[in-house]
């Protein structure tokens, strides 16, 4: 299996969700695989794909204050995308085994990384268990098999498997901003559990240093990870702009 790495430079919402999809396309069509690491510009809220963020979260105060917005097309919960560094893995299905077996095995890659920065992670137990999709932010709680510290939740990830092929994303928080989430949340809102990097560690971390230690861990694993050669990159510049669309539209951000 041939692993690609892709470093991004900071993106808008849907063009990031557009790249992933794209990646599950190639993935699907070529049988590569991809590691890809990005930030937001401007910082986003995400959606899961079925959350119900009517019934969840505050629009009217959403558009007063201008956040953009946009929903993933995986599953998962609401997320700040400010101060964290979002990867994604894209492979053909079965390459890291089952759906359960890769999500785990994607974790533990990221524990190895995060360990290298200099503290201890785990993963969350009850491998494969999920939170209720109106139960709150994604970092309210830890679903199975994610990483956590012993300050809280510091990775919140959530996964897609389609036409042969899956994609695993999700939010490292370096800095701590998931209390907007909390300030949307209708109603009464579970208790914060999110923990950052720079809580953890005691000093400031950049999304290169994260990205780097995700890379090493990940060519230890599997290899050298190459760049992308100009077919290919052609290939998924072509795909993401076919999916962004999608990503811009109100009736799939707010369909639920």
């Amino acid at each position: 299996m041939q692993w690609h790495l892709l470093t991004d430079p900071p993106a808008d919402g849907a063009t990031n969700m557009a790249r992933d999809l794209a990646l599950l396309d190639l993935a699907a069509e070529r049988g590569v695989a991809f590691v890809r690491t990005y930030t937001w510009a401007p910082h986003t809220l995400s959606f899961g794909a079925n959350e119900p963020a009517l019934k969840r979260y505050d629009r009217p105060l959403i558009e007063r204050r201008g956040l953009a917005v946009v929903r993933r097309p995986t599953g998962g919960r609401a997320v700040w995308h400010a101060e964290e560094l979002t990867y994604s893995v894209t492979a053909p299905e079965g390459t890291l085994g089952t759906l359960a077996e890769s999500y785990r095995v994607v974790h533990e890659l990221l524990v190895e990384a995060l360990t290298t920065l200099g503290s201890t992670f785990a993963l969350a137990e009850k491998p494969g268990t999920t939170a209720p999709l109106d139960g709150g932010a994604c970092f309210a709680s830890p679903a199975g098999g994610e990483v956590i510290s012993a300050l809280g939740k510091v990775v919140g990830s959530a996964q897609l498997r389609e036409r042969g092929a899956f994609l695993q994303h999700g939010s490292i928080l370096l800095g701590n901003r998931q209390e907007l989430v909390t300030e949307l949340t209708l109603g009464v809102p579970p208790a914060p559990g999110a923990a950052s990097l720079r809580d953890v560690l005691g000093r400031e971390i950049s999304p290169e240093e994260v990205a780097q230690a995700i890379r090493a861990t990940c060519e230890a694993r599997f290899g050298r990870l190459s760049t992308l050669d100009a077919g290919l990159s052609t290939a998924l510049d072509v795909r993401a702009a076919m999916q962004r669309p999608r990503f811009l539209d109100d009736a799939w951000t707010w369909r639920r």
